[in-house]
């Protein structure tokens, strides 16, 4: 399927893991770079596009301020 990729990694014992070079080129990763990662017990762990973090951070804004009303 075009646009979809799949590889297994090991998890380092610093617990770190190897993007694929692949998965890297498909979605712009560059060395240096900062990744955003989320994590849900019951959904996984994801790495989203960096175009989605602003999306993702208004969000989280609009959150908090809703909570503190």
């Amino acid at each position: 399927m075009e646009g979809k990729l799949m590889s297994m990694v090991k998890v380092g014992q610093k617990g770190q893991i190897v993007i694929p070079k692949d998965m890297r080129d498909m979605m712009g990763i560059r060395s240096g770079d900062t990744l955003l990662i989320l994590a849900d017990k019951e959904r996984g762990i994801a790495i989203p596009d960096k175009a989605d973090i602003e999306k993702i951070y208004r969000n989280i804004v609009a959150h908090e301020e809703n909570s503190n009303v």
